[in-house]
């Protein structure tokens, strides 16, 4: 058992002396060892692996497979920080045993401290019977990406009073069954800091303001490795694509003009 790990207790801690906890994604090991390198507390090895490493339109065609070999590798580079696992689409909505089943997985094979699954009151007792056997659980509502179909898009959630309620007693329901934090996205600030005042653990917004007692981002979003695509929830610390493209080109203009390897990229017999 590593000791230096991030725990649960910390991130609590966090929450109690007003201290904002960052959360960012990690998909495999090169990424996870910068991070490591950081003070950032948690990494969340998200389904949205389906959009930036997969080429999925979604997050839904991700598996339990997808997410045990992302884990893997990113609890063989990162030895401090908290490592989330999400339980993709369709991996715990089914029964409680095979629920159980597919957590045991992300914890034994992949190596993950936690698991992290969407929904509110309906996934309550699950979430309940997951940490009843030992494992921590992050909560996720708001815009729930999994259900992006029955939602009708990325749309802002919590916009009227009756489903910032709704919003409200889910986020209620997720704390009374033991979730240790729980995501908001895509809603409200004035929603955010609501749920973030009431709740006694920690939330980690997404889209959800600056109220929140956390911020969690795309890996990908915060370093501009996607030349196409910025979302208006997310900053570009960095324009890396732009970077690496000008890096592969020169790479090709080297080879093509047969510049490189040179000499001391080579090997010879003495």
């Amino acid at each position: 058992m590593n000791t230096n790990r991030i725990t649960i207790n910390k991130i609590q801690e966090m929450k109690v002396n007003g201290e904002p906890i960052s959360m960012v994604t990690a998909y495999d090991y090169t990424s996870a060892k910068i991070i490591n390198s950081t003070k950032i507390p948690i990494i969340l090895v998200g389904d949205s692996m389906g959009n930036n490493i997969l080429g999925y339109d979604s997050t839904i065609p991700v598996t339990v497979e997808d997410i045990i070999r992302s884990t893997k590798s990113v609890t063989a580079g990162a030895k401090k920080p908290l490592i989330v696992a999400d339980l993709p689409f369709f991996s715990y909505q089914i029964d409680i045993k095979s629920t159980l089943l597919n957590v045991r997985r992300l914890i034994q094979e992949g190596g993950a401290n936690a698991v992290k699954l969407e929904g509110g009151e309906q996934v309550a007792d699950t979430v309940k019977r997951i940490v009843m056997a030992g494992v921590p659980v992050m909560g996720h509502i708001g815009l729930t990406p999994q259900s992006v179909n029955q939602l009708g898009g990325y749309k802002l959630q919590g916009k009227t009073s009756e489903s910032a309620k709704i919003l409200l007693n889910d986020a209620l329901a997720l704390q009374e069954s033991g979730a240790f934090a729980i995501v908001l996205e895509l809603i409200p600030s004035e929603l955010s800091r609501e749920i973030t005042d009431t709740l006694k653990i920690p939330t980690i917004g997404i889209g959800a303001g600056i109220e929140c007692d956390g911020q969690v981002q795309v890996f990908h979003d915060l370093l501009g490795l996607n030349l196409e695509f910025s979302p208006k929830h997310s900053q570009k610390y960095a324009n890396l694509a732009a970077t690496i493209k000008i890096a592969l080109d020169n790479y090709d203009a080297d080879v093509r003009k047969k510049k490189f390897p040179k000499n001391e990229n080579s090997f010879f017999l003495k």
